[in-house]
């Protein structure tokens, strides 16, 4: 008090402010922006929070804050723990037991694709070798659930996208972010060790106890999760805001006890969801609660403004011999285009819930590089401190490739939904609109728009020899009749035709 006032524009104050100041503008708009301009919340925090970082108005500098690869391992890993748990937990009753088979070849053949694409466009870009491309190549094999769920929720999504694509596509991301791991530790081994002792560590330490143990793992705790609560709730011992505050909670204690015997705890958290809502108990009980939406904005959000703000956009721009601008925009537009829809599209007749080709491109097209490939971006980041890695290029550009691609995934994928919505409702001819939007049989008013258009022309051809004398009386009575059958064709309902008339 006796020092006067001071203003203090230290990141304790600074960093409140611009994320309140985002949060409050963006919430005043949302509706207009998320349900009718189509354009995903993501995409806005990121290009503000590159917009108000080091590259831009220079507001804030996480790098000044903490160890930035530091900082986004743990935040990226929490925010990716509640986003599977969230994906399993919306999934509907026994999803992981109906649609076992999709599953199976999406996280088999399909991200088995993705990853062997993304390490060939990497290594040819690059020049890597081929270890080493694959090596990048897993922190990007993965779909991302926080992009995803931009694409499977909200009225777009409700209206236009079936169902089915959206169920499978968010389990989908939600369990191949756990699935990362043995590709990129197959590949670090493979750098590390000879091939013998590689694959036998990778079977040993990855396969089954950091995958299949982690499948047990998420289980029991979701089964015990399921019954306890169920219990709990019988017996009046649970209020409303702790039971819907409770998939949150069941997030905190899976990852935190899966990462105690160092198993895959991200691939638990997805199990234990689904799990957890077996039965659909859970997910009917709170179908109209939204506070794990509200929490999934929030999170989301301030992750996206952060990573924006902590993207290194100089080494990106600016370029360097190892890994210019122009290698970077090649690499992410070869691996958006062929990472993941010629193997989905390719193997689309062995996927049950994917049911025709048209959801076919749309799930092959939206497998967004998000959240995930920066998490497993900062595990081998991690790993690759190691003396025994030294000397290896991956060192150098493992970050700028999966930022790159990281950065061309939020923008294509953010703005592919607005780009479908203003060429489908404005660029399409007006004539097309309303043959597509009038009738479920378009065919129905194409061929009466021909019958119309020939009936009026053969009129009219009729009141011209009429004009010049050469039209009988038989002619007008012809032209009148013409006349009278086109105007009864247009005062025709517009399903006329689509069933047989009842004959009596």
């Amino acid at each position: 008090m006796g020092g006067g006032m001071r203003l203090s524009f230290g990141p304790d104050s600074v960093v409140p402010l611009v994320f309140g100041v985002f949060a409050v503008c963006f919430g005043l708009v949302s509706m207009v922006v998320k349900e009718h301009l189509f354009v995903s919340d993501t995409l806005v925090a990121f290009g503000f929070g590159a917009a108000i970082g080091p590259a831009g108005a220079g507001i804030i500098d996480p790098a000044a804050w903490a160890d930035v690869h530091s900082v986004m391992l743990q935040l990226t890993r929490f925010i990716i723990a509640i986003q599977v748990l969230a994906a399993g937990v919306a999934l509907p009753k026994q999803y992981l037991r109906t649609e076992l088979k999709s599953l199976l070849i999406l996280l088999g053949p399909v991200m088995t694709w993705m990853w062997l694409v993304s390490a060939v466009v990497i290594k040819m870009v690059f020049r890597l070798g081929f270890v080493e491309s694959l090596l990048i190549a897993s922190c990007v094999a993965p779909t991302d659930p926080v992009l995803a769920n931009s694409i499977v929720r909200g009225r777009f999504a409700e209206t236009k996208v079936p169902a089915n694509v959206r169920n499978i596509i968010s389990a989908e991301s939600g369990a191949n972010d756990g699935l990362g791991y043995p590709y990129l530790y197959l590949a670090l081994y493979l750098l590390r060790f000879g091939a013998r002792e590689a694959v036998t560590r990778w079977v040993v330490v990855v396969i089954v106890w950091e995958i299949v143990m982690s499948v047990v793992f998420g289980a029991a705790i979701g089964w015990a999760a399921r019954r306890l609560l169920k219990h709990a709730r019988r017996r009046g011992w649970v209020d409303h805001d702790s039971f819907l505050s409770f998939a949150i909670s069941l997030t905190l204690l899976t990852l935190g006890t899966v990462s105690l015997v160092g198993s895959d705890d991200i691939l638990a958290c997805f199990i234990a969801g689904n799990v957890f809502t077996w039965d659909d108990w859970f997910r009917e009980e709170t179908k109209e609660a939204r506070l794990q939406d509200v929490l999934d904005t929030l999170f989301n959000q301030t992750f996206f403004i952060y990573l924006g703000a902590a993207i290194p956009w100089g080494q990106l721009v600016g370029g360097a011999e190892f890994a210019t601008p122009g290698r970077l925009a090649a690499s992410a537009l070869l691996i958006i285009l062929f990472r993941r829809l010629p193997g989905l599209m390719a193997m689309a007749r062995l996927i049950p819930a994917i049911r025709t080709f048209r959801e076919s491109v749309f799930a092959g097209w939206f497998g967004p590089i998000g959240v995930g490939a920066v998490f497993y971006a900062m595990v081998a980041h991690e790993e690759l401190q190691d003396s025994a890695y030294d000397g290896l290029q991956a060192n150098a550009y493992l970050l700028p490739i999966v930022y790159s691609l990281v950065t061309a995934s939020v923008i294509v994928h953010g703005i592919t939904i607005p780009l479908y919505h203003v060429v489908s409702e404005s660029l399409l001819p007006f004539g097309a609109r309303i043959l597509r939007n009038a009738s479920p049989n378009p065919s129905l008013h194409i061929r009466a728009a021909i019958r119309r258009s020939r009936l009026y022309w053969e009129s009219a051809s009729d009141d011209d020899a009429g004009v010049h004398g050469s039209q009988s009386d038989t002619a007008v009575e012809r032209s009148s009749l013409l006349r009278s059958r086109a105007a009864r064709n247009d005062r025709r309902p517009a399903n006329y035709g689509s069933a047989s008339p009842t004959v009596k």
